[in-house]
């Protein structure tokens, strides 16, 4: 039975919305709270640091190279929790996540169902097929706030030291040894990204990255391709 849950969060320049993403989870009062902060010249930090419960309670604050990969590792390893859950900056988990999993009986790893924050019906197919993806192929990514228990992450050895792809990685480990499952969440996706980009271009500058990844290319090498 797993009795606490650690929220890992890497950031870097995340000052527009990090506090929105705290904010989510900060209602949570046993949950253990973790900012990975790859060198941010923002007022990413300043803002983590500012949150408090209070009294003893606050965001505990990591900084190191940058990275996400690295950033998720680093939080990772100061955390106390049986439970990883792994929340991306521009994200915000639902106020019952925790209960979620406790009803679920404490997946051994998976994720939540996302809601992207635009209303235009372009992005309920992205929502529909990122979570088939989970279902049917297994393959969790980041923005779906992966979780993990402990046991599980140290066994499969973590997430990888890398600028991108770790998601990816990790995810080919943990379906190995056990199928994830997708909860209800939803964890709200800021869709600045496709919004930046535009839809169809993301999407296909997604795809094409996990091709090449596929194909040999290291995701450092992607790191500098695709920036």
């Amino acid at each position: 039975m797993v009795k606490s849950v650690s929220i890992i969060i890497p950031t870097l320049n995340e000052a527009s919305v990090i506090g929105y993403a705290l904010d989510s989870v900060w209602s949570q009062v046993d949950v253990e709270i973790i900012v990975s902060d790859g060198g941010s010249d923002d007022d990413t930090v300043q803002i983590a640091r500012r949150f408090s419960g209070g009294g003893m309670r606050q965001v505990i604050v990591v900084q190191g190279p940058r990275g996400r990969g690295r950033q998720l590792a680093a939080g990772a390893s100061v955390a106390h929790g049986e439970m990883l859950v792994f929340l991306h900056a521009d994200n915000q988990l639902t106020t019952n996540f925790v209960e979620q999993l406790e009803r679920a009986g404490w997946p051994a790893w998976g994720a939540f169902r996302q809601r992207i924050d635009d209303p235009r019906w372009r992005f309920r197919f992205l929502e529909w097929g990122n979570a088939l993806r989970a279902r049917v192929l297994g393959r969790v990514f980041g923005d779906q706030a992966m979780f993990v228990r402990r046991d599980l992450y140290e066994q499969v050895g973590g997430f990888a030291k890398v600028n991108l792809m770790e998601d990816v990685m990790i995810s080919s480990r943990l379906r190995a040894v056990r199928w994830p499952r997708l909860l209800a969440g939803p964890v709200v996706v800021n869709a600045r990204r496709w919004q930046r980009r535009g839809v169809l271009r993301q999407t296909w500058l997604n795809w094409r990255i996990q091709f090449a990844f596929l194909c040999g290319t290291t995701p450092d090498e992607l790191s500098k391709r695709y920036g």
